[in-house]
Order: structure tokens, then C-alpha cells, then sequence
């Protein structure tokens, strides 16, 4: 059976994030909410339920017998059994909401629903960008639990200093960490396959780094963190999300803050994560295209995919900055650094599409992966229409 995954009314709420994929794409604790979901209910048949300029990358479904599901939030184990014993024509509610549903997806209608069961327990729900750092580390419990069960973890080499309980340590194959400090005291440290922690590294839990990433010389990492595969990270971070393929290599600071594919942040970039009077930060918004209050004292930076910092870039506090935009002039940018933008201020003419391909083809080419048709697409949708 095909498990579809719905968007629902999240797309937009996740922009500038979600421009380039759905929303089960996203990547939170140690997997992408698609990963977690297809590792739960131990099923790869996936399709989705997105924007149709996505549709193209990201399949639609076929018209059959399928579980409809929306897939940002963390179940229980009681949801995820109630999820396994839907049958055909039943539905799962939460806070007036679908979120799971076992229907035939020719002549998708709310119609075949014929019993909607209400999940009265209080589960945890992402709902925009700032959840995504916020609940990074019940997500990292989640994801660690999941991945980790019935399985042994490599050993922790003896050049390096360890605090805490090692069952919250996992090692994958291949992974290697030398003549650094590892800390689980204050949350669990997930290390993925062939990942590397290079000398001098101060890591204190609850970390995710995933598959084929690094850890920089002497980098010094605070959870709740999660660097998605084939990245590289220096300098200090503390609680950031770095979907994958994106590269902080350098000294320089990023705190609470999500950051995109494809990313490459210059020489001492910093992000503050916190006003200078402590007040609550404020994030542009795209569906009301405006500033909103997140009620949040820390939040620094949300990156789109294929954005660029030069050195030495000052990001102002509750940051927001696009797709394929290139940061480099004097000064701070705006709070909100638009798609395309060639050097991050109000008024810059646009990136052209042509050279923004090309830079997007030489960075994904050292990662050996090839922009194709449907990402210049999507590309030139979101250049076209943003």
C-alpha cells in the first residue's frame, strides 16, 4: 500500500524552507519527517501530496488503496497503532484536524470517510520553522530510540574524553572521532555512518550528525543540533538544524536556527540568536507577508536552499533569507533577504537563472550529485512567481 504524504496546510506556513520540497522532506531530530515515517510503519512505497510545481521531483500518487498521512509531528506509540489498524474508510483527528487516513486516492474526497477517531493525547506538532529547532531534541530522542534498537553501536576510541552514560552514544559503521570530548549528560549523540568528529571537538548532547558530515578541527557544538548528511560544520553552533548537503566550515557563530540545502556560509559569518533588550524575535512571515512575534527570546536564522554568506557576514536576529540568494555587501542585511537576491539588501537586482544554475551545478557536483530538469524547474517556478 502506497503511503501518501500530505502537505496539508503546512506548505506555506514552512516557507522559505518548503519552496523546493513538501513538507515531509524537511529534516528534524536525525530524519526527515518522510525517513521517520516510512521506517515506522516499515513501508518505501511514497508519493505526495505537495504543490504541483513540486509534483515533478516529488510523485504524485496513483490512484489506489492508500494510507493518506500528514507527517509532521511525533507519535505516540498508541497513535502509531491506531494508524496501523485503520481500515478502509477511517480516519484519525487531531485538534479538529486529518492526519491519517486509509482511502483510495482515485477520486480522493472526504466523502469515503466513514468513522473519524479524535487522538485525545497531546502529541508533538510542528507547525512552523521555529518548531523544527525547538522540538529538535524530542526529536533526536525519538529518531535515536528508533534507529538504535536491538543494535550495537562502535566502539568510542580511547584518544577521546567521555561524560555520561554511553547507551546514549551511538556509533555508526564507518564513522570516526578522535582526541575530542563527548558529553551525553545532557542529551543523547547520534553519529552517522562514515561521519567524522575531527580533532579538538567539544560536543554536548543532544546531537545528530548524519551521514558523511564532519565536525571541523576544534569545533564546538551545543545541542540540540542536527547536521544532515554530506555537510561540514565549524566554529559554534547551538541548537541548528542543517537539512544536508550545506557547508559552516569556518569559525563564526548559529544559534537556534534551520538552515536549507546547498548553503555555504564565508570565513567568521555569525547569526545572533537574541535581541540586545532580550524581547521576543520577530520572523517575516510569507502568508502574511509581514513580521511575526514567534513568542520566542532565542531565534537566529532560517536559510532557504542554495544561499550564500561571503566573509565576515553580520546576520541581524530573526533573519529570514530566500532561495539562491547571495550575501556579500557591507553591513547587516534585512530581516528578510528575498529569493534571488544579489547581495542581500532591499533593491539588489536579482540573481540571474542561468548563473544561478551554474553555481548550483558546481556545488552539487562536488557532492556528486546532478541538478537536473525538475530542479531547474523548480528553480525558475520560484523565480518566475516569488
Amino acid at each position: 500500500m502506497q503511503l501518501v504524504f500530505s502537505d496539508a496546510q503546512y506548505w506555506e506556513d514552512f516557507l522559505p524552507l518548503t519552496f523546493t520540497r513538501p513538507v515531509a522532506e524537511m529534516r528534524c531530530g536525525i530524519l526527515t519527517f518522510s525517513e521517520r515515517w516510512q521506517k515506522i510503519l516499515e513501508n518505501n512505497e511514497i508519493s505526495f501530496f505537495t504543490e504541483a510545481y513540486l509534483q515533478k521531483k516529488f510523485p504524485e500518487p496513483e490512484k489506489k488503496e492508500s494510507l493518506f498521512l500528514v507527517t509532521n509531528f511525533l507519535p505516540s506509540e498508541n497513535v502509531i497503532q491506531q494508524i496501523k489498524d485503520l481500515k478502509q474508510g477511517e480516519a484519525l483527528v487531531y485538534e479538529d484536524e486529518l492526519i491519517a487516513a486509509k482511502i483510495n486516492m482515485d477520486g480522493f474526497s472526504l466523502h469515503q470517510i466513514e468513522k473519524m477517531t479524535d487522538i485525545k493525547e497531546e502529541l508533538v506538532f510542528f507547525k512552523k520553522p521555529t518548531d523544527l529547532f525547538t522540538y529538535n531534541q524530542k526529536a533526536i530522542d525519538f529518531d535515536f530510540d528508533l534507529l538504535t534498537k536491538d543494535r550495537v553501536s562502535q566502539e568510542l576510541s580511547s584518544t577521546n574524553g567521555f561524560l555520561g552514560n554511553k547507551k546514549d552514544l551511538f556509533i555508526e559503521e564507518g564513522a570516526q572521532i578522535e582526541f575530542s570530548t563527548i558529553n551525553t549528560k545532557t542529551g543523547k549523540i547520534y553519529i552517522g555512518k562514515n561521519a567524522e568528529v575531527m580533532e579538538g571537538c567539544n560536543l554536548r548532547g543532544p546531537i545528530a550528525l548524519c551521514e558523511e558530515s564532519k565536525f571541523n578541527l576544534g569545533a564546538k557544538i551545543y545541542g540540540a543540533t542536527t547536521i544532515g548528511p554530506h555537510s561540514k560544520v565549524g566554529g559554534e553552533v547551538s541548537n541548528i538544524i542543517i537539512f544536508g548537503y550545506s557547508n559552516k566550515g569556518h569559525d563564526g557563530f548559529i544559534g537556534n536556527s534551520v538552515i536549507g540545502q546547498w548553503c555555504n556560509f564565508g570565513a567568521d559569518s555569525n547569526s545572533s540568536n537574541m535581541k540586545n533588550n532580550y524581547g521576543n524575535v520577530r520572523l517575516w512571515n510569507y502568508r502574511t507577508k509581514s513580521f511575526e512575534d514567534t513568542g520566542l527570546q532565542f531565534a537566529g536564522l532560517i536559510m532557504g536552499d542554495h544561499s550564500k554568506t561571503a566573509i565576515n557576514t553580520q546576520l541581524n536576529t530573526g533573519t529570514v533569507v530566500g532561495v539562491a540568494s547571495n550575501i556579500f555587501k557591507e553591513g547587516f542585511p534585512p530581516n528578510h533577504v528575498e529569493n534571488f537576491s544579489w547581495g542581500g539588501f532591499k533593491g539588489d537586482e536579482k540573481f540571474k537563472l542561468d548563473k544561478a544554475y551554474e553555481v548550483a551545478e558546481r556545488a552539487m557536483a562536488r557532492r556528486k550529485v546532478v541538478l537536473t530538469d525538475e530542479d531547474k524547474a523548480i528553480l525558475k517556478y520560484i523565480f518566475d512567481t516569488y
